[in-house]
């Protein structure tokens, strides 16, 4: 066994199962293959790179050998490469072009196929099979008429095109994890497509001066690893909370208090939603705010707190439509006191799961968590969030089944 082969599924099995041809094209950004394609494998595909002549000046094609485990093909012979994986009833399961140049972007959209990767290309777009193409070059060359032309028009033919990071003047390749969750999203099912989800996700910042707040230890992790999971199964995301997620394909609505949360979750709302999971820590109370900052160096100092509204009673009660999954979080208490309190927390704001947890067993602000998942039954879940978020989706399929 090559030793590359030892990585497979070592983060996640999502892509078990599944061949990735990479077509490496002429970008300096051909460098950042090698890691990309560990981290496909890493998730469980195959990977086989095919390179271009001009990528070969960049990257010597025993580096993607060495990176995938595969022999690279570096020209079309008489084993007809093409046909073997792109072609009808081919091994492959996704052509992704990364980095895709100017050049080889146009020769796509016009039917050129001089090269290994735009043949493979056409004979992918033949067949039907899905393409993504991350494209990276120069700004200027972005730029140009003809090729924004092309890119739109194999966006037209159902071709996956991820945006460069527009910076230092270069169109450059999207991050690492933007283009796996995008290969994810392609090829994990679509099973949430056509559904709106709005998730809240960490702590709130209650503001007590202009330099202090009060605030808790949620760090966010499960209400983001909740939003890329809906990604992945298809849905149309936003996610309201402090962080930075960085994905480009989910909405980002940032926040800071209990009451801008409110009103960004009712505003979101009224855009339409389907699915809403409030898995944020929302402050119970917030201080009445010091205009000034609050003198260092007192003995004493009282502040008045007064109760924020609940966010999950406000969206219960004004779209009672919408399928609600709530959490609850508890402190030294028994499972079954646990599950308890959480029943009648789901019964009263009228969720259709709920998400429970004693924080003092571990799970706030780690990466590991132990909750249970009330909904028509109780499923108990430990380990990483990541693992957590795919058993809350698997419950809520269920339900909407």
């Amino acid at each position: 066994m090559h030793p590359s082969k030892k990585i497979r599924g070592l983060k996640s099995q999502r892509l078990e199962g599944k061949t990735i041809v990479l077509g490496v094209t002429g970008s300096i950004a051909a460098v950042r293959t090698i890691e990309l394609a560990r981290e496909l494998i890493r998730r469980g595909a195959e990977v086989v790179a095919v390179m271009s002549e001009a990528s070969q000046k960049i990257l010597h094609p025993d580096a993607l050998h060495y990176a995938t485990g595969n022999k690279v093909i570096t020209e079309i012979t008489g084993e007809v490469e093409h046909v073997r994986y792109c072609g009808e009833g081919g091994e492959a399961d996704l052509l992704l072009i990364a980095p895709a140049t100017a050049n080889t972007i146009s020769k796509i959209a016009l039917g050129i196929d001089d090269t290994p990767v735009t043949t493979f290309a056409t004979t992918a777009l033949g067949r039907g099979l899905p393409i993504i193409i991350v494209p990276a070059m120069h700004f200027s060359m972005f730029s140009h008429p003809k090729i924004r032309e092309h890119i739109e028009t194999l966006r037209s033919w159902g071709i996956k095109i991820i945006s460069p990071v527009i910076k230092e003047e270069t169109a450059k390749i999207a991050e690492n994890d933007e283009i796996i969750i995008e290969v994810e999203r392609e090829l994990c099912g679509k099973s949430l497509e056509g559904k709106r989800v709005l998730i809240t996700s960490g702590a709130t910042a209650e503001s007590l001066d202009p330099i202090r707040i009060l605030t808790n230890r949620s760090s966010g992790r499960t209400g983001e690893e909740l939003a890329k999971e809906a990604y992945r199964r298809g849905a149309s995301v936003t996610i309201i909370h402090r962080g930075t997620l960085g994905l480009r394909g989910i909405k980002e609505v940032r926040v800071e208090s209990a009451e801008e949360m409110l009103s960004a979750v009712l505003r979101e709302m009224e855009r339409g939603c389907d699915i809403f999971i409030s898995s944020a820590a929302i402050a119970d109370y917030t201080p009445e705010k010091f205009e000034k900052k609050i003198p260092s160096g007192m003995d004493e100092l009282t502040l008045k707190l007064k109760p924020t509204k609940k966010i999950i009673f406000e969206v219960s009660k004004r779209y009672p439509e919408v399928f609600i999954v709530a959490f609850k979080a508890e402190t030294g208490v028994s499972e079954k006191e646990l599950i308890e309190i959480a029943r009648r927390r789901k019964e009263e704001i009228g969720a259709k799961i709920i998400v429970a947890n004693d924080v003092l067993r571990g799970g706030m602000g780690g990466e590991e968590n132990e909750v249970y998942i009330i909904g028509e039954s109780i499923e108990k879940v430990n380990g990483r969030k990541e693992d957590i978020a795919v058993s809350i989706w698997d419950a809520v399929e269920r339900e909407l089944q």
